[in-house]
């Protein structure tokens, strides 16, 4: 996996902002909010997470076809067979999950970031690059796709019966799929929905903050 972008350092407090002018402020906070709306619903990110997804999804598909291996046989041979494979699904389960995580909390710090620098200015100019409407609404389509199959998948399928009763191993394979796609699915809704918000309230629906530079001499305040 390669290293992530390290994220930009929150604005500066009041007391020792030295721009020398609202141009070189406005400057650097498209600079920021740009690095910002990249990390966060950029299309690479979202197939970054569904990437993460599908290995755990793999893990799942290792898991439970070792619990049907172990429904089918007993002998030592098919048992040994199916601990590997156990071992196998948690070793892409586990990883899979703490980088998810990780990311998660990555996000919040993003999100917060995206509002101090944002609240420090109006832009609409800059702004505009911003919004990135065609990400979010990818973000927000093929989320809300892998959320409806990972439901269906987790209660539809085994409430319709289309597993047999007493073929556990199957069912918590096809529940374990669902959920993680149920999962993933709603992290994407959640990050479109955050952009969204984002820039209703910080780009378009706020009001314009108090200049921080008087109009007169570019003096900083």
């Amino acid at each position: 996996m390669s290293r992530r972008t390290p994220l930009p350092p929150p604005p500066p407090p009041v007391e020792i902002r030295s721009w020398p002018d609202r141009e070189a402020l406005l400057a650097d906070r498209a600079v920021v909010l740009g690095t910002l709306v990249r990390e966060h619903v950029s299309p690479g990110r979202l197939a970054l997470l569904w990437l993460w997804g599908a290995l755990c999804a793999l893990g799942w598909l290792l898991v439970g076809t070792a619990l049907i291996t172990f429904e089918e046989s007993y002998d030592v041979i098919s048992a040994a067979v199916g601990v590997i494979i156990v071992a196998m699904g948690v070793c892409c389960v586990v990883p899979a999950a703490i980088v998810v995580v990780i990311g998660l909390h990555r996000d919040r710090r993003i999100r917060r970031l995206l509002y101090a620098w944002g609240g420090l200015d109006r832009d609409p100019a800059r702004d505009a690059a911003l919004r990135m409407p065609g990400a979010s609404l990818a973000w927000l389509l093929m989320s809300f796709a892998l959320c409806a199959a990972g439901l269906y998948a987790c209660f539809a399928v085994p409430a319709g019966g289309a597993l047999d009763g007493e073929a556990y191993g199957l069912a918590v394979l096809v529940m374990g799929l669902g959920l993680t796609g149920w999962i993933v699915g709603l992290i994407g809704l959640v990050k479109a929905f955050a952009h969204r918000r984002w820039v209703l309230r910080v780009l378009v629906g706020a009001p314009a903050p108090e200049p921080l530079f008087s109009v007169g001499d570019g003096a900083h305040r």
